[in-house]
């Protein structure tokens, strides 16, 4: 429940009072600021308060925009301010300032605005009129001009991401929006519809592992369909502001389930046709997880970097104002629409096998493409790195105790700490091809102790937002080469298990931080051993145990850091500390 008070006197016409209740609030009226005081006061504290000036003249939207965001304790538009519980003690010691100083006149709310001792949220209007004309004219002119645009349009409008990729724009926004408005219309929540997309997915997924061509279809358009209800949740949310905890958790985990479960079903699908892809699908879903990882890392790195200025920047930004650039440049880096849409059309018409070549051929050169620039960028730029970019990194990185132990005990590398990351590598890599049993298990000690060693020192420098990257490829590549080289029917399968109960881990970590929360629990990450001790781990196990049983350890080691991080997870989301972030898509 929320609640408005309209302060002043009362504008014969005025729509103000309707306005306000068709958008949930309880309306009280107040005649001075001292009056708007005690209602304040009286009103209970667990809810969400607005003060508007009695002459206020604006589109519902525009009060909508200002008033009903639940990302931002404090928000104003002209002649409108709000409080959720975290702001309100600001706004009553402003409300106290400006009682005492204006006595029993009628209390101006844009200088109680200016009077907060607190950051206040200001929505982008645009063409939407929010005002407080100071006479008669004033109030016809901007009457007017509320008439003269459509706020309805232009809700709509801003209900879609003002950035997205080339399929979405085109052949899946100019109707998702009014999808979005239906469901509004009825009631359903934005939780509601990205579940419907997962369950769409799932569906998809299943159709894909029945391995007939009738199968393949159904998956391809059912998989497009899971595509519009996910642009649809976000559209949504925007469309009628319902951001919520349980909301950025469910949107940020469900694409990568819908994607990574379609990937199974393909390979499940194939399997039935007598033609084993699990490798293939484990690569996919590799090769997309550390895309994203380049992306965050690189965000992160630069998230509140000072003199950030590059060449290559300036060059990205000039293309940027030629407006066929703007489209092949977001088509190149391969995003979720134009991504679903490859793998919806190659399912329907070829086989799994073709889809996941031409997905990792596609992926592969979007990622060359994307890392190249970032690096040009970084090596290019003259930016100081702060300690919070460097605990994100740090935190990005998800070093467990042994490699904890080694950063603490150790000094801080000569050079780049990216150095003894690469060296930890190249040598767990050259173990892992050399056909001897043991030489793995003595590659992954070695990582482990570089592991830590690049992460004795902060990582400010230019490249070493490329670290957590390369963790992410050497303990995903891993498990990808031992099960490939096991032979036995059933271990693939086990490693796509054991990465997308990992990988689930490493986003978390990623939406924690997007949202100023922090990393998770240090006792988690030390339970399900680290990003080197899982290494170290699973190089043991292969070398120390027949196939058979390497693949039953893959697939108990999959289920309990599932079930942990999971639990964990699900628990931090949907308490109430958990923050109101809103994912406004991936970048890759």
């Amino acid at each position: 429940m929320s609640t408005a008070i309209v302060t002043g006197q009362p504008v014969p016409g005025s729509s103000l009072e309707s306005d306000l209740r068709a958008l949930g609030f309880e309306v009280l009226t107040a005649s001075d600021a001292t009056d708007t005081g005690n209602l304040l006061a009286a009103v209970p504290a667990d809810r969400r308060v607005a003060v508007v000036d009695a002459r206020f003249v604006g589109h519902p939207h525009a009060l909508r925009l200002g008033l009903t965001d639940p990302r931002f304790p404090l928000a104003a538009i002209p002649g409108a301010v709000t409080a959720q519980p975290a702001g309100r003690q600001a706004l009553s010691r402003a409300l106290t300032r400006e009682a005492a100083a204006g006595g029993s006149t009628d209390l101006a709310v844009d200088g109680l605005v200016t009077a907060l001792d607190a950051d206040v949220h200001r929505p982008e209007l645009g063409s939407l009129v929010a005002a407080v004309p100071a006479d008669p004219q004033a109030r016809n002119e901007a009457r007017q001009a509320v008439a003269a645009v459509d706020d309805e349009a232009v809700r709509l409008k801003s209900a879609v991401k003002s950035r997205d990729g080339f399929f979405t724009t085109f052949f899946i926004s100019p109707y998702s929006r009014y999808v979005a408005r239906w469901c509004a219309r009825r009631g359903l929540t934005p939780n509601q519809v990205t579940t419907a997309s997962l369950l769409t997915a799932l569906i998809a997924a299943g159709c894909a592992a029945t391995g007939t061509r009738i199968g393949f279809v159904a998956a391809g358009a059912l998989l497009i369909c899971s595509f519009v209800l996910d642009c649809t949740d976000g559209q949504l949310a925007r469309y009628s502001l319902q951001y919520s905890t349980l909301g950025a958790w469910l949107d940020a985990t469900f694409d990568r389930a819908k994607e990574y479960a379609y990937y199974a079903g393909l390979a499940l699908g194939a399997a039935r046709g007598g033609d084993d892809v699990w490798a293939l699908a484990l690569g996919a879903m590799i090769l997309q997880t550390c895309r994203h990882v380049v992306d965050f890392s690189f965000n992160e790195a630069n998230h509140d970097a000072t003199a950030n200025t590059s060449p290559t920047a300036a060059l990205s930004d000039r293309l940027d104002s030629v407006g066929w650039t703007v489209w092949v440049r977001r088509m190149i880096v391969l995003p979720i629409g134009e991504r679903w849409a490859l793998i919806a059309v190659l399912t329907a018409a070829t086989t799994p096998r073709i889809t996941f070549y031409v997905l990792l051929v596609g992926c592969a050169l979007a990622a060359t493409y994307t890392t190249a620039g970032r690096v040009l960028r970084s090596l290019t730029r003259k930016a100081k790195r702060t300690d919070r970019a460097a605990q994100a990194l740090a935190d990005l990185a998800d070093n467990g105790l042994l490699a904890g132990l080694v950063s603490r005990t150790g000094r801080a590398p000569l050079g780049s700490p990216l150095l003894p990351a690469l060296c930890g590598v190249a040598v767990l890599t050259a173990s892992l091809f050399s056909g001897v049993t043991w030489a793995p298990v003595a590659g992954a000690f070695v990582y482990a102790v570089a592991s830590g060693r690049a992460l004795a020192a902060p990582l400010k420098g230019a490249l070493d937002w490329l670290v957590p990257p390369l963790f992410r490829a050497a303990e995903y590549g891993t498990v990808l080469v031992l099960a490939s080289k096991a032979g036995v029917n059933g271990a693939l399968p086990a490693a796509f298990g054991l990465v997308a109960a990992v990988a689930y881990h490493h986003y978390d970590t990623v939406y924690r931080i997007r949202g100023n929360a922090g990393a998770p629990p240090a006792w988690l990450v030390r339970a399900i051993g680290g990003q080197e001790g899982r290494t170290l781990l699973v190089t043991v196990v292969a070398a120390a145990l027949t196939a058979t049983q390497f693949k039953v350890a893959l697939t108990v080691l999959a289920v309990l850091v599932a079930g942990l991080v999971l639990v964990e997870s699900i628990r931090f989301w949907v308490s109430a500390g958990a923050p109101a972030v809103h994912d406004e898509g991936e970048p890759a």
